[in-house]
């Protein structure tokens, strides 16, 4: 019997934070629970590729856009079910038997965010994070997303946009999203860099903005 779940990474020049991410989906490999893992690239010119290659990834290319680089891997993928990961993050140590467990619901789900980094902003960010998914069933993509293929062909995948594709798919899935009781880890560089309320707000009015009907080619170079 194949396994069930195939892995889609968009990446973009992300050599860096690529090994972790990876090292960290063996566990689903030992488990016998990973059939492929598929790498989405968006034109990347450092080793990211080499290093997707020795993984023994199926790659896909195309435009740098992460709605568009998210569907072309989900295209290429062949499981019944999808775990779409940011190559910044990282699954939590038990995270296959969750998997395997929660895929016996049919239902998608996400996992809990914290940062690779400690401290107040980082725990208030992420608490933050956690309770608009939980209230709002609004995840974003830096929480994974695992569905079965059969349920991400009937609302259509991922929009092949450059931003906001992880909000308008939790909008489209209407409240099924059910959180997974672990927390991936994903980077804090972004906050590190534009500091942690500048980067919040930002986000908050990109997500207000969207709401609002603008345009995600707009929104995307204010991100």
């Amino acid at each position: 019997m194949r396994a069930k779940l195939s892995v889609v990474i968009p990446t973009l020049n992300a050599a860096e934070a690529l090994p972790a991410c990876l090292g960290a989906l063996m566990e689903g490999v030992e488990a016998g629970l990973i059939r492929e893992l598929v790498i989405s690239d968006g034109g990347s010119r450092d080793a990211t590729l080499p290093i997707a290659e020795e993984a023994g990834a199926v790659q896909v290319s195309g435009p740098a856009s992460r709605g568009g680089q998210l569907r072309r891997g989900a295209a290429a993928a062949e499981g019944d079910w999808l775990l779409f990961l940011h190559a910044d993050s990282r699954l939590p140590a038990g995270w296959a038997g969750l998997v395997t467990e929660h895929m016996e619901t049919g239902l998608p789900a996400y996992f809990r965010l914290k940062f690779d980094v400690s401290g107040a902003a980082p725990v208030a960010v992420a608490g933050w994070a956690n309770v608009r998914s939980r209230v709002f069933r609004l995840p974003y993509g830096d929480q994974g997303l695992l569905i079965s293929r059969r349920e991400y062909r009937a609302i259509g995948g991922y929009a092949d946009i450059p931003l906001m594709e992880d909000v308008a798919m939790s909008r489209a899935l209407k409240g099924r999203l059910r959180m997974l009781p672990a927390a991936l880890t994903t980077s804090a560089a972004r906050y590190r860099r534009d500091g942690w309320l500048r980067r919040g707000l930002r986000n908050l009015s990109l997500l207000l903005r969207y709401f609002a009907g603008v345009d995600p080619d707009r929104l995307v170079r204010r991100y």
